[in-house]
């Protein structure tokens, strides 16, 4: 559970470029009691018209997604919104190299450790 004091300052807006509805609900429930602001999109091109009306402090991103990767739009996210942390989650692990070099702050491949992705939000909340 987050502890710090600029935790505390939130909300912070969240945004999930995911297109599996039951990791988007799951998410949600895991993100609860954090006070963020969750926004969903499922594709690339929606990902790209939120981003152009709202700076979230974290995306969290799959990278096959119906109309492109994800790991090709981190490049975008870091140029356009540079104050943004990434999340990359996706099923394959071979991008990990790629997704970081591209910018994304943190990697994980589903199915992924909930501590370990708790404590990487907690750590980019702060930062952001």
């Amino acid at each position: 559970m987050p502890n710090t004091a600029k935790l505390n300052q939130l909300p912070h807006r969240v945004l999930v470029v995911e297109d599996e509805g039951e990791l988007g609900l799951w998410l949600n429930i895991v993100l609860a009691e954090r006070n963020v602001d969750l926004d969903y999109v499922s594709n690339l091109l929606a990902a790209s018209e939120y981003l152009a009306k709202n700076k979230p402090s974290i995306i969290i991103l799959d990278n096959k997604l119906p109309d492109g990767f994800g790991v090709d739009f981190i490049s975008y996210i870091k140029k356009n919104h540079p104050g943004s942390k990434i999340i990359m989650l996706t099923g394959y692990a071979a991008i990990k190299d790629v997704a970081l070099a591209n910018g994304a702050d943190r990697f994980f491949e589903k199915p992924f450790d909930l501590d370990a992705f708790n404590k990487a939000m907690d750590e980019l909340l702060v930062q952001a």
